[in-house]
């Protein structure tokens, strides 16, 4: 059965209960907090078990012994009120009434005997339990110091008679003041403890405890540097476990982060160089077998290796036409160098989609025919328009057209529909093709891939074609993607619209 506490107790101790978690919550996050607080409990345990601890042997080492010391004083004190009652009145010797009302007044122990003598012994002045007529002046001197001594020393014996001794002035004659009695003892409780049992209780209480409460704090600093060492060996795919929100928890966060950054790093470092060799070896294909050709031929030429001149332009015209493939691969390869820079200039203007793109469908229709395609228009009728550089913005599409009309399967259909999605113009070109698989379209748009790999330069284009198209669209802002449904593939190009009129 679960108990609640009452409303009134909670809402009694709700700013204490607030003001705990803020205060927890900002010890959480400071490590120098932590300690400090850590050492402030520690401190405080070892003062409550050193206290306990003290307390515990103290009552261990208790032990009874019989005290003389109250009895004592009270003989003392006895003698000592007589001499000074009789000395402040100026009593004289004779004064046997004065004399014998002190003795009254200052002897209510009837077990003291008290005695007024000349210097002599002579016992003038006595109470009435007292028998002497004559006392040894000397051996009650003795017997006093030596009970002095004994009081002093805590070594006064059961049953042994205590005597006080004091001179006395009075106004005619000097005297002595002699009390006497067993003192009687009194039952007192001591405690023989040793102070350092507690002060090293409470010093293995606090490193213990400190110990103990930092433990787990250590432990995770410990698997921090571990971390840090794993990481340092190079296995930049470890993380460290993060732990609590404080600076070592962040220390941990950053390095995980450190080594994020030196993977990214170093697999981007990787990949281009990867991809600057498979450039050099793709270039380096591309351009010998054009290269090859025209040698080929013109070394026929050269050496009059033709049978009429009907054979002879049939070389040269194979040559040439080689050599333009060579001048297109260059120029692709040139620009796509100076659009993959960051010197290149964009020179953007409000343009209308539909005229561009219906005036470079126009331009394209003899090369389509010539390959037994039609590329039909798909618009939305209000205008659409974009900022774009209009001239860089042409080779884009350029580049999907010519890439849709050589890939297609002939004859047949390149669909150029333009539409809307919110505030953004959407350009798909599509066209029927062979299957294309997801690595394809990954990779669709790498310098140099072609997803035919029968295709060559001499079949195809140079490779770069829709790498620029990226390119382009990427620095004016835009997106750019290609999908394979139903055996027809789809290039979609967005650009984000100005206004919807001009």
């Amino acid at each position: 059965m679960k108990i609640r506490c009452p409303k009134f107790i909670r809402k009694l101790f709700s700013p204490i209960t607030n003001l705990w978690h803020m205060a927890w919550s900002k010890i959480r996050k400071s490590i120098r907090l932590e300690l400090v607080t850590i050492f402030g409990i520690c401190l405080l345990l070892s003062t409550i078990v050193g206290s306990i601890t003290d307390d515990f042997f103290r009552d261990r080492s208790r032990y009874a012994r019989i005290d003389y010391t109250g009895s004592t004083d009270r003989i003392v004190n006895q003698a000592s009120n007589i001499v000074d009652h009789i000395t402040n009145l100026k009593i004289s010797i004779g004064d046997k009434v004065a004399i014998e009302q002190a003795l009254s007044n200052f002897s209510q122990n009837r077990n003291l005997k008290t005695i007024i003598s000349d210097l002599d012994g002579k016992v003038l002045y006595k109470s009435n339990n007292a028998n002497e007529t004559q006392v040894d002046i000397y051996s009650t001197i003795k017997n006093a110091m030596e009970g002095s001594r004994d009081r002093e020393e805590a070594r006064v014996s059961e049953g042994k008679e205590y005597i006080s001794f004091y001179p006395i002035n009075f106004t005619d004659s000097k005297g002595y003041v002699i009390v006497s009695g067993i003192p009687e003892g009194q039952i007192v409780y001591e405690m023989n403890s040793d102070p350092m049992s507690g002060d090293i209780a409470a010093l293995l209480t606090f490193l213990l405890s400190f110990y103990f409460i930092t433990n787990k704090k250590m432990r995770y600093v410990e698997e921090v540097s571990h971390g840090l060492i794993e990481i340092s060996k190079g296995n930049l795919d470890h993380r460290i476990q993060i732990v609590g929100e404080d600076e070592v928890s962040s220390l941990a966060n950053n390095i995980n982060f450190m080594a994020q950054q030196l993977k990214k790093r170093i697999d981007n470092e990787r990949k281009a160089e990867r991809t600057k060799s498979e450039l050099i070896t793709n270039v380096s294909h591309d351009l010998r077998t054009p290269l090859t050709s025209i040698k080929g031929y013109l070394g026929l030429i050269k050496e009059n290796k033709y049978k009429e001149k009907e054979q002879l332009d049939e070389f040269v015209n194979i040559a040439y036409n080689k050599t333009e493939k060579l001048e297109v691969l260059i120029n692709d390869l040139f620009e796509y160098t100076k659009l993959s820079g960051s010197e290149v200039g964009i020179d953007k203007q409000n343009i209308a989609l539909n005229g561009l793109l219906d005036q470079l469908i126009d331009e394209l229709s003899p090369i389509s025919e010539e390959s037994d395609v039609v590329i039909t228009e798909e618009f939305i009728n209000e205008k659409v328009v974009v900022n774009i550089d209009p001239a860089k913005t042409v080779r884009v599409f350029e580049n999907l057209l010519i890439n849709a009309i050589r890939y297609s399967i002939k004859p047949g259909e390149i669909k150029v529909i333009l539409t809307k999605e919110r505030d953004v113009a959407v350009v798909s070109v599509q066209n029927k093709c062979d299957n294309l698989t997801e690595e394809d379209l990954e990779k669709i748009f790498d310098r140099f891939y072609r997803a035919e790999k029968s295709r060559s330069s001499d079949t195809g284009g140079s490779g770069l074609g829709l790498a620029i198209a990226k390119s382009i669209v990427q620095l004016q802002g835009g997106w750019i993607e290609a999908k394979y449904k139903n055996g027809y593939v789809s290039f979609n190009v967005r650009f984000r619209i100005i206004n919807d009129e001009q």
